[in-house]
């Protein structure tokens, strides 16, 4: 699906206070702008936040940190994000590729992966999310008990997901085929491409992996 450019959008994502503009400077310092020491959580491609914000208001004592590559998905995120009153929320416009240069290790306690591109093609493997070299990147700033959650409803790319992990030397918890009827539904907080596929009578499938 072709994403729509919206005029004026990074502008408008360039100067709005709930975006971090230079996050390379906070590179382990993100719980003094937070102003606590809260553990921090971050969702890579949070698309219109839904998921995030939700999460944010359930659990006052996590920082979350939403990142998300295109200016015009952000935008949406942001009118969201203007309506709720929340200090423990900010983005990031910015290419989880990066990733390490803005968190420190051990800097993040969670990583939140909902629905990722799946880039089909096999000489992109490397470009998913879950492949053995984002694990790898994520590795070098997560706590040494930090976890990576993702769920999709892309059967193959789950499949890939499994695989890459134990080929990282990762560990696998609260993996389900089908998590609306799984006993890990309890608690889910749906973002809007589940609720959509889900609605369709797509299985979503959920996974945890943590390091050994």
């Amino acid at each position: 699906m072709r994403l729509r450019n919206i005029r004026g959008s990074r502008e408008v994502v360039a100067a709005h206070d709930y975006v971090v503009q230079e996050p390379e400077s906070l590179k382990g310092k993100w719980n003094t702008h937070f102003d606590n020491d809260h553990p921090i959580h971050v969702e890579i491609g949070m698309g219109k936040g839904k998921f995030i914000m939700q999460l944010a208001e359930l659990n006052p004592q996590i920082n979350y940190i939403g990142i998300e590559k295109y200016s015009s998905v952000l935008l949406r995120a942001l009118e969201k994000r203007n309506e709720v009153e929340l200090s423990n929320l900010y983005f990031i416009r910015f290419d989880a590729e990066y990733l390490n240069d803005i968190f420190a290790p051990e800097e993040l306690s969670r990583v939140y992966l909902n629905f990722s591109d799946p880039w089909p093609k096999d000489r992109h493997a490397k470009r998913r999310l879950t492949s053995k070299e984002f694990l790898s990147r994520y590795n070098q700033c997560l706590k040494r008990d930090g976890e990576v959650a993702f769920k999709t409803d892309n059967r193959p790319l789950f499949e890939f997901s499994l695989e890459e992990a134990k080929l990282a030397g990762w560990e696998l918890k609260d993996v389900t085929f089908d998590l609306h009827h799984s006993e890990y539904a309890i608690g889910n907080v749906m973002t809007e491409y589940e609720e959509r596929f889900s609605a369709l009578g797509n299985p979503i499938h959920r996974l945890v992996t943590y390091r050994k």
